[in-house]
């Protein structure tokens, strides 16, 4: 599985931002897919995914600002980012998990306050 992430960038606080991963290879054997984020001086850490069962999972910390969605026709998720605040700050991961752990490349998002 490769996993491509697109849509990081710089924004003021309050904004958004739509981070999009493209999934190719292997996609039948994605049993969940998602985003993880690792921020300067922390470890990586769940944002969202959709866990085997199909349903959406979201750290506390982003419910009713981040929503994940899926186009299963472009073998695409989404992460619509609302609200932003600096610490959300991280470098952003599409990860996909079939009897491994796939980690596509980072993109930056970075908040101002």
């Amino acid at each position: 599985v490769q996993l491509q992430a697109f849509g990081g960038g710089l924004v003021q606080a309050g904004g958004s931002l739509r981070l999009s991963c493209i999934a190719s290879g292997s996609t039948s054997r994605i049993n969940a897919i998602g985003w993880r984020r690792q921020a300067p001086g922390k470890q990586r850490e769940l944002v969202a995914e959709f866990s085997s069962g199909g349903s959406p999972n979201y750290r506390d910390s982003v419910k009713g600002r981040f929503t994940i969605s899926r186009d299963n026709v472009k073998n695409t998720v989404y992460l619509q980012m609302n609200s932003l605040k600096p610490e959300d700050t991280a470098v952003y991961y599409c990860v996909a998990v079939t009897s491994r752990l796939y980690w596509g490349q980072g993109t930056q998002v970075t908040v101002s306050s």
